[in-house]
């Protein structure tokens, strides 16, 4: 049956690209048939540990299609329901909110989209629906065609933690790396271990020759 696992990519540091360097990432990304479009552009206080098909609003964006701004919301729990010892995402529930600033099937109409984006204010990020399986790099690395694969691209206001490898039902801790820009997809079947290369390649570009990866399933 499979699992779903999320993966991330990012730099040693906790580095934020510029708003340019990150809309050429972005934009690299499809033109070299990593990801397929639409694209779509939220902004807000995300948790770069939600689960990307599941609860997150990152999902809500791909999979709802909600009009272009629409406030995008975690599942709230009921106050008297709250646990307050809950352990943080992944392990516990995340908490986001943000508003649907953009979305497109033209690639580069992303750009002044991010242009108008609060961006080093609020957590930013583009989605794509999914990865491309017509490179037959992508193709390769993982088992079928499934366009339940999405990717998002992240760049944090702040500093978040990602685990480097656990699952989210779990009990919380071990090693994590701190976050701002960062590349999360999410598969469910792969013939191959290590970071996707063509994801790799384009992450080393703007990240660097060192990266750092992760994984949440469960």
């Amino acid at each position: 049956m499979g699992i779903w696992t999320d993966v991330f990519v990012a730099p040693t540091e906790p580095h934020l690209l510029s708003r340019e360097d990150f809309g050429r990432l972005v934009v690299d990304l499809a033109r070299e048939r990593v990801v397929r479009t639409p694209w779509a552009l939220i902004a807000g206080e995300l948790c770069v540990n939600a689960c990307l098909n599941w609860g997150s609003v990152s999902g809500q964006a791909r999979w709802d299609r909600p009009p272009i701004g629409s406030l995008l919301r975690s599942e709230e729990i009921p106050e008297e329901l709250q646990d307050p010892d809950a352990d943080p995402p992944p392990w516990g529930p995340s908490h986001e909110r943000a508003r649907l600033l953009g979305r497109g099937e033209q690639l580069l109409d992303v750009l002044p989209a991010l242009q108008l984006a609060p961006y080093g204010d609020e957590d930013v990020a583009v989605i794509f629906d999914h990865l491309d399986f017509g490179n037959r790099a992508i193709n390769d690395y993982f088992c079928y065609d499934d366009h339940r694969t999405m990717l998002v691209c992240f760049a944090l206001a702040r500093t978040q933690d990602r685990p480097l490898s656990t699952h989210d039902c779990g009990p919380a801790g071990g090693p994590v790396h701190p976050v701002r820009t960062c590349i999360v997809h999410t598969y469910k079947h792969a013939a191959e271990d290590g970071v996707v290369p063509p994801i790799a390649a384009i992450a080393t570009r703007y990240f660097g020759p060192a990266l750092v990866s992760g994984e949440t399933w469960g």
